[in-house]
């Protein structure tokens, strides 16, 4: 019997070396950068080091030095070393053979990634097994593009863009310093566990052979092992519940005062984050909180001497935080016109009846008032969106007309003193950017007059 998918994969074999040939010398060819880089390897499966890997225990990723010189600027951030270092735990884990787990919950491939010890440091979201990605391991999107093709997908989102939207939503948390978004980045990584196709595990496993057994040939392969998938990384938190499980609790339980106060400044800020990103997708399951009760503060010495037997101060009051992940499904290119309207499932809070606080007022509106920091928040969010090979500059301009008549409304309700709820309830607007001239630019705004069909999902 004719093993199709070795077939195929030799051929693609042969393709990649000839593709190499190609290449030439060129891409020997480094500044002083890129040598250093070359003195310390990092793949997208192993961190920094020489180390040629154990192919026998891990079979289809290959040695650290067999990939690609150009992806040694992947998982680079000279900015942020922390989330660098991160990545990079996560990378050595994966050149141990502790790969990442499958997150059986959701409607796409995610991950659970653990560095060598075994505990989770982050969630990777490859872009190829989103929810209507080609290698989506999840059934249930087959299921529903095959049965229902005619409300498959959100028409008001770029497909497979989930990826640049998680970390888009992690940008605009940092420019507004509302520190609610885990920091979340665009990274490569390859792994066993992730839905590959069987023309790729074959290809990885020809690759693999042949350099086991011709190593003068096998050298001269592009990349040996699995491709890297490119996808959203984000640092995990620990202690932290779905709001719903805790939001019951607060409606038998209330808060104190102090940790109530608290809440309602970060549930705003929460609010600020989903409108600017127009999120479509946030029920009261993907935002969590972590809530640690109070507890009595250790006696000392010292305290001893001055504290009364009445006195209570010594008790600290509970804390709480919040975190607002699963932000893939935000950045439509237009405001929801067709089936779903898609709102907030926070509006239904009682802390959104609350008007916006002073402090949210003193902290949000002087950005927002700026044109000169929503430009450059759009500008940076270029920057990161146009690395998608899909990527349309219009479609990206008219994803930000939709987030600039966003914030145009949070603006005005800000300086109204309105609460969330009359937030979500002002018509939405769009803001267009024209260039006339060289220097000038023109914004246009529009109103949207079509609602969808159901209001109330």
């Amino acid at each position: 019997m004719i093993d199709t998918d070795s077939d195929t994969a030799l051929i693609s074999v042969v393709e990649d070396m000839q593709a190499d040939n190609q290449l030439g010398n060129s891409a020997h060819r480094t500044d002083s950068y890129q040598e250093y880089r070359a003195n310390q390897p990092r793949s997208p499966t192993g961190g920094r080091g020489t180390g040629s890997g154990n192919k026998e225990s891990s079979p289809l990723l290959g040695p650290k030095h067999d990939h690609d010189h150009h992806e040694h600027y992947w998982n680079s951030f000279p900015d942020d070393p922390r989330f660098e270092e991160l990545v990079r735990q996560a990378e050595d884990a994966i050149e141990n053979n502790v790969f990442p787990q499958r997150i059986y919950q959701g409607s796409s491939g995610s991950y659970f990634v653990k560095n060598v010890e075994h505990k989770i440091i982050g969630v990777f979201k490859p872009k190829d097994e989103e929810p209507y990605g080609q290698l989506n391991p999840k059934w249930t999107k087959w299921m529903h593009k095959l049965c229902c093709p005619c409300c498959f997908g959100r028409s008001c989102l770029v497909p497979n863009q989930g990826y640049l939207s998680e970390a888009g939503a992690s940008l605009v948390d940092q420019k507004l310093q509302l520190n609610i978004v885990p920091k979340t980045k665009v990274v490569r990584l390859a792994s066993e566990t992730f839905n590959y196709s069987a023309i790729d595990r074959a290809k990885a496993r020809t690759k693999k052979n042949i350099y086991a057994k011709v190593p003068s040939v096998g050298r001269r392969f592009n990349r040996i092992g699995l491709p890297p998938k490119v996808g959203s990384f984000q640092q995990f938190v620990v202690g932290y519940k779905d709001a719903d499980f805790w939001l019951r609790r607060f409606d038998n339980e209330a808060l104190p005062e102090s940790t109530a106060k608290k809440f309602q400044l970060l549930f705003e800020r929460l609010v600020v984050l989903d409108y600017i990103i127009r999120n479509t997708d946030r029920g009261n399951d993907n935002w969590l909180i972590k809530y640690e009760t109070a507890s009595a503060a250790a006696v000392t010495p010292e305290t001893e001497s001055t504290r009364d037997d009445g006195d209570w101060s010594i008790v600290s009051n509970p804390e709480i935080s919040i975190a607002a992940i699963d932000n893939g499904l935000a950045f439509p290119f237009k405001h929801p016109d067709e089936w779903r309207a898609y709102p907030y499932h926070w509006a239904w809070l009682p802390q959104a009846k609350v008007p916006f606080s002073t402090d949210t007022q003193e902290q949000i509106l002087p950005l927002l008032s700026d044109m000169n920091f929503v430009q450059d928040m759009c500008d940076d969010l270029y920057d990161l969106f146009k690395h998608d090979k899909g990527f349309d500059r219009h479609t990206f301009e008219r994803q930000m007309s939709v987030m600039r008549g966003q914030i145009l409304n949070l603006t005005q309700a800000l300086k109204d003193g309105r609460s969330p709820v009359q937030l979500v309830q002002m018509p939405v607007v769009t803001v267009e950017r024209s260039r006339m001239r060289q220097d000038t630019d023109i914004f246009t705004q529009s109103f949207s007059h079509r609602a969808p069909f159901f209001s109330w999902c």
